[in-house]
């Protein structure tokens, strides 16, 4: 099974693929993270997989939108896939674009284990000056 994400805006999305070969999901969700996002997407990807009668263990890959978009969502999302295939031992895969989901899900079969996936701003990040 595979968990596709994006994290690139307020609101979240995730889908459960049956395999890397799969046009369709077999399930999706999406939620206004907002400003949450780092507290909520470990529990709403826990709460998906269950409601979806499947189990971390049950993942074989995870997909992410890789950007552009919002610096933070983009870094949180990554993170936790990152994290997340790590502990597992499942490879991770990353793209941009309107069909960024088939994109990813070729690159999966070839990716190995323990690759990053990384996001692409879209520009330079935005941080502020620290305040002295």
């Amino acid at each position: 099974m595979i968990l596709a994400l994006k994290t690139a805006s307020a609101v979240t999305e995730a889908w459960l693929y049956e395999s890397a070969e799969a046009a369709m999901p077999q399930a999706e969700l999406e939620w206004e993270s907002g400003r949450d996002l780092a507290d909520q997407l470990l529990g709403k990807i826990a709460q998906f997989l269950a409601e979806s009668q499947a189990r971390m263990a049950d993942l074989t890959g995870i997909v992410i939108f890789s950007g552009p978009g919002s610096f933070t969502s983009l870094r949180i999302g990554h993170t936790t896939a990152g994290a997340l295939a790590d502990s597992l031992s499942i490879p991770i895969a990353g793209a941009t674009g309107e069909d960024w989901a088939q994109k990813a899900l070729a690159k999966l079969k070839t990716t190995p284990k323990g690759q990053l996936a990384l996001p692409h701003y879209g520009s330079e990040a935005n941080v502020t000056r620290p305040k002295t």
